[in-house]
């Protein structure tokens, strides 16, 4: 039990008076500490930390009676991202072994990126009238930051079509030839 003691009082005389003497004054602290200790528990309980915050991803129904079909897009208005290491990206326009646009190595944010996404689905909008479809395609030297980077500048550029796709050895070789992979 905790308590203070603020001491005695009274006993002597001065100029022969005589006075009463004072009580101790005791004062009970258990009251505020099982209050505190009360306050604490309740704030324990029902704080709510920090929620995980997880993006939508829609993924196409898996066809048992022909797993190999493979859906035909056209390459015109295909941007394929290939993520390599040192958080470096590659992009092209088509196919690899046909690529409409030379393959350019980026950067992630407002210059890199962003600016060819916001580009390109400008150009491949205006030429064919249809949106534009990113593949993205994430190598064994990226980390889980880069896909996730990649999502948001999708996110933020609007894209209404993309994917993620396993990355091919034609295109690893890309990364190889331009030292991001």
């Amino acid at each position: 039990m905790a308590e203070l003691d603020t001491g005695g009082g009274g006993g002597k005389h001065k100029g022969g008076k005589v006075r009463s003497k004072k009580q101790s004054t005791r004062v009970d602290m258990t009251p505020m500490v099982d209050l505190m200790f009360l306050l604490i528990t309740f704030f324990m309980l029902t704080t709510t930390l920090a929620k995980p915050q997880a993006m939508d991803l829609a993924m196409p129904d898996k066809n048992d009676q022909d797993p190999n079909e493979q859906l035909d897009v056209a390459d015109t208005r295909t941007m394929t991202v290939l993520l390599g290491n040192k958080n470096r990206i590659e992009w092209y326009i088509g196919l690899v072994d046909d690529p409409k646009t030379p393959p350019t190595v980026e950067n992630y944010g407002k210059n890199g990126i962003r600016k060819a996404i916001l580009d390109k689905a400008k150009e491949i909008k205006g030429a064919t009238g249809k949106d534009m479809i990113v593949l993205i395609k994430p190598s064994a030297k990226s980390n889980y930051k880069n896909l996730v980077d990649i999502l948001d500048e999708i996110k933020i550029t609007n894209v209404k079509q993309y994917a993620i796709v396993d990355i091919t050895d034609p295109e690893i070789g890309l990364l190889k030839r331009d030292d991001i992979y």
